[in-house]
């Protein structure tokens, strides 16, 4: 019975240092590389359209360096101009193209959600994000 008590609190300790770790994954200290899945094109008046990213121009992976200030796809790489580390989620945002764009990554699990917006059209993009 101690024997089995002593393995319940050592895996309890191994599973609490293990979540610790996969946190700071995504606290902004190490780059990420992210996936868009699911995408959303919206026009004022419309019913929003729904595809895949490439649907909307977003690539299908993304490399965030936080020590660089850059994301990077396969075809450019854009200047993060702001970072806020909140405590449950990281905030980015930019610009590129003639868009304004923000990236929320949630802390505890790396999923993402990107809106890129100029005065005619708005798109929002989901994923997940990965420490490489």
């Amino acid at each position: 019975m101690k024997t089995r008590l002593l393995h319940g609190v050592a895996a309890l300790a191994l599973m609490a240092v293990a979540s610790a770790a996969s946190a700071a994954e995504f606290d902004g200290s190490r780059p990420l590389i992210c996936a868009t899945v699911d995408a959303h094109a919206c026009d004022p008046g419309e019913t929003c359209l729904r595809g895949l990213p490439e649907f909307v121009g977003m690539p299908q992976f993304m490399r965030i360096d936080f020590a660089g200030q850059t994301i990077a796809g396969p075809k450019r790489t854009t200047p993060i101009r702001f970072i806020d580390k909140g405590l449950d989620q990281l905030i980015l945002q930019g610009t590129e193209l003639g868009y304004a764009w923000s990236i929320a990554i949630d802390k505890a699990d790396g999923s993402m959600t990107v809106s890129l917006i100029n005065r005619e059209e708005a798109y929002v993009v989901f994923g997940n994000c990965t420490a490489p």
